[in-house]
């Protein structure tokens, strides 16, 4: 969804893409003012949240309409109401997952998608947490309701998803096994709290080694094609398998006999989108967070901070996998 602009002095900067492409195609460029709509906020944006979702829509994966700018994540102060907002005024403190062109120092939300921001959390960690957050949440309290007594595995777990999955998981009495790429991802990781670190060649008979031949409960793959046939093979018999993301590409159709014969599998593709169908799932949601991060009880790493100009070094990183947690620009 595209805000309207307003002619006026007021010139700021946003990326712009005007061809899908490589990283290169993301270019900063003086742009006018957004102006809110009926039901909207303009938010001056502290920090934007860079996602893989991005990477797609900039090379063309996912179709857009160019120009555009990338980004739906930002934490910022309220600089302007639309008609008709009410609970907000200048100056708020806001955050959100489901903004329009957030790489850019103006941005704008619908006003029953902004979530607040308490004191004691940052704007920069109120930046870092809405979207990957709020998949963490969904997923163990919706997707797979997880209990004490559970055991998981969770891919990437020095990823952004995957540090908040693990705290959370270990909040709930879950024994987490993990995968990760490096030592250095693995510190990361057993930091967060994980019982067991594995590498990803042969996690999977590492997974029936760990759990006595069992299998887990359930897995959390927001990989994709690479770990997708060994995630099933993890599993424990009537287990479930939540497949959020695509890090290293689609998944290929699946023969639903698989299913059948690794155990009667339960498989599920959710979106983020889905879990917040009213404004009081998504306050919900993000209160329960925030409010763990303004008590000390969640940590929010933020594992790097790019200028708004060096958005294509950013996207280069996170395809990379250099980077680790959170990445952010600041306008």
């Amino acid at each position: 969804m595209r805000g309207t602009y307003r002619k006026g002095t007021i010139m700021p900067s946003a990326i712009v893409v005007t061809a899908p492409g490589g990283p290169d195609v993301l270019t900063l460029a003086t742009v006018e003012r957004p102006e809110p709509g009926p039901g909207q906020l303009l938010v001056k944006v502290a920090a934007a949240g860079v996602n893989f979702i991005e990477t797609y829509q900039r090379s063309g994966v996912y179709a857009v309409e160019h120009p555009f700018t990338p980004g739906a994540e930002a934490a910022g102060t309220v600089a302007a109401l639309g008609d008709g907002v009410t609970g907000f005024e200048a100056g708020d403190r806001v955050a959100f997952a489901e903004g329009m062109n957030t790489y850019a120092e103006y941005a704008l939300v619908e006003a029953d998608r902004a979530l607040p921001v308490p004191d004691g959390v940052d704007l920069e960690t109120a930046a870092a947490l809405p979207l990957q957050g709020m998949t963490a949440h969904y997923l163990i309290t919706s997707t797979f309701p997880v209990e004490s007594g559970h055991t998981v595995l969770v891919h990437a777990g020095a990823g952004g998803v995957g540090l908040l999955l693990i705290q959370l998981l270990k909040a709930r009495g879950a024994r987490v096994i993990t995968t990760v790429s490096t030592a250095e991802k693995e510190d990361l990781a057993r930091g967060a709290g994980a019982d067991e670190v594995l590498r990803y060649e042969g996690f999977a008979d590492a997974v029936r080694t760990s759990t006595g031949g069992t299998g887990v409960d359930v897995v959390f793959d927001g990989v994709g094609k690479a770990t997708f046939d060994e995630s099933l093979r993890s599993l424990r018999v009537r287990g479930t398998m939540v497949l959020f993301g695509a890090a290293s590409g689609a998944v290929p159709p699946v023969d639903l006999q698989r299913l059948n014969s690794g155990g009667s599998l339960f498989v599920t593709r959710p979106t983020l989108a889905h879990y917040l169908l009213t404004p009081e799932e998504r306050r919900w949601r993000s209160e329960e967070l925030f409010g763990a991060v303004a008590a000390g009880q969640l940590d929010v790493r933020i594992g790097a901070r790019y200028a708004l100009a060096d958005a294509a070094r950013a996207h280069e990183d996170l395809q990379a996998r250099r980077t680790t947690g959170k990445v952010l620009l600041i306008p």
